[in-house]
């Protein structure tokens, strides 16, 4: 399926790994419920910056999350029982019919309520709405005016969001790569060893 969004172009002569990791590629990786500073440093633990942070939330203009990555914020976000203040009323209404108490964990939400099989930035205008689905969502327009500056410019630019987010995409493609005889160069990149 076709979704939309950037294109760039990815350098050539990387070295991957010969194996693959659930628990390695999940380390270092922000949480849905982790604090604008958590997330900033981890992703400055990789040489990625506040940029790369926006940017690459906005990939959440697809997918889906699970209920328990987000139920805290429609049911006891401040320790008062009540929904997050900055979530939409109507939208935390909606998510709490499939979203219960307790139970449903795995129930399953778009990321972007608005346009979430395609890659735009709805995402950003979610946001701006109250509509965010993730506490990691919401925090960038609400804990920082770089990052909140960031998120209105991309709701604004859709050009602007897709230049960054080719950008970052590069940068993150850079992130501790294998040297010397380490891994290996990928002929074919469909192949995956290992896969635990």
């Amino acid at each position: 399926m076709q979704v939309g969004g950037p294109f760039w172009d990815v350098p050539l002569g990387r070295r991957d790994s010969l194996g693959a990791s659930i628990q390695g590629s999940n380390q270092g990786i922000p949480a849905p419920n982790n604090t604008l500073p958590t997330i900033i440093t981890k992703f400055k633990r990789l040489g990625l910056n506040v940029v790369d942070v926006v940017a690459l939330s906005g990939g959440h203009t697809i997918g889906l999350s699970r209920c328990t990555s987000f139920r805290q914020r429609l049911y006891n976000q401040s320790g008062n029982g009540l929904a997050d203040g900055t979530l939409d009323v109507s939208y935390a209404a909606q998510l709490r019919q499939g979203c219960p108490r307790s139970g449903g964990d795995d129930n399953l939400f778009p990321l972007d309520i608005v346009s979430s099989t395609k890659f735009d930035n709805y995402y950003f205008k979610n946001i701006l709405a109250g509509r965010g689905l993730l506490s990691s969502d919401e925090v960038l327009l609400t804990k920082s005016a770089e990052t909140a500056a960031l998120v209105k410019a991309y709701a604004n630019d859709v050009h602007l969001f897709f230049q960054h987010f080719a950008q970052s995409m590069v940068n993150m493609g850079n992130i501790t790569p294998l040297t010397g005889s380490q891994g290996e160069i990928r002929k074919n990149c469909r192949r995956l060893n290992n896969f635990h």
